[in-house]
């Protein structure tokens, strides 16, 4: 078999899931319900994140809170301050890519 495949967890749980994490990219799935999200920080990497369910909350660097439904796609630049997190009932589903991969 040629391709490596990988499986995302399909769960309402505040997950927050390595998929892929190689020398090319990190791949990654987030889930988180109402009042959760990532501790503030700044991003690594370029950063893109899909939203695939719900709607994300998001604050970069000194900008007020915006918000994103479901089928947006998000650049945010290497060094960006972020704080992410769910302020709403419906779930949060995202994919985030960070491209090239971060290096320890």
């Amino acid at each position: 078999m040629i391709e490596k495949v990988y499986k995302m967890t399909r769960d309402n749980v505040k997950t927050v899931e390595k998929l892929i994490f190689d020398e090319n990219i990190n791949y990654l799935h987030m889930i988180f319900n109402k009042g959760e999200g990532l501790p503030e920080h700044f991003s690594n990497s370029n950063v893109y994140m899909t939203v695939l369910k719900g709607i994300l909350s998001i604050a970069l660097d000194e900008q007020e809170i915006h918000e994103y439904s479901e089928g947006s796609v998000l650049k945010i630049p290497f060094k960006t301050k972020m704080n992410v997190g769910n302020k709403h009932d419906e779930i949060l589903e995202l994919i985030v890519v960070k491209a090239p991969a971060p290096v320890k």
